[in-house]
């Protein structure tokens, strides 16, 4: 068994999961507070829809940082190239960064999402100031996608 190879797949699957988990989490808790308000007042699902989807995108960037490690590995089109345990080790410890802030980002984005329901409930005209203060968590999944994504770059395989 190539336990290079072990290693750096379990480090996408990694990515993904957690970040994934992250963003059920999250999803889960901002469309519960959304539902309560859409059987009151179902004109506001658009507003309650975006910040219930919020937390959805930490999952995207555990999948953009999987994908790379899919490319540098040469899954798609050609020969997987060969990985060393310490590669294999880099490239797993490469996708935690995006895990794991994409993991606790999720929740606390869905939990401030779940916040602004309050906000559009009774004040629906100040709905974009509870987007931008959901927003404001998502920069902590950002940095941890462009630091899987730096630190994948440097990894030297094959």
């Amino acid at each position: 068994m190539d336990w290079g190879i072990v290693l750096a797949v379990a480090g996408a699957a990694s990515a993904v999961a957690l970040a994934g988990a992250g963003s059920s989490k999250g999803v889960g808790i901002a469309a519960s507070a959304s539902d309560g308000l859409i059987s009151e007042s179902p004109e506001k699902f658009p507003a309650l829809l975006i910040l219930s989807a919020l937390p959805g995108t930490q999952g995207i960037y555990g999948f953009v940082a999987a994908f790379f490690v899919i490319i540098k590995l040469g899954f798609l089109g050609g020969a997987a190239v060969h990985v060393t345990v310490e590669q294999g080790l880099q490239i797993f410890l490469a996708c935690l960064p995006v895990g794991f802030n994409g993991l606790i980002s999720g929740i606390w984005q869905g939990k401030v999402g779940a916040a602004g329901v309050q906000v559009v409930a009774k004040h629906p005209q100040e709905f974009m100031k509870a987007v931008i203060l959901a927003a404001l968590v998502e920069t902590y999944a950002i940095l941890g996608l462009l630091a899987s994504i730096l630190l994948l770059m440097g990894i030297k395989v094959g």
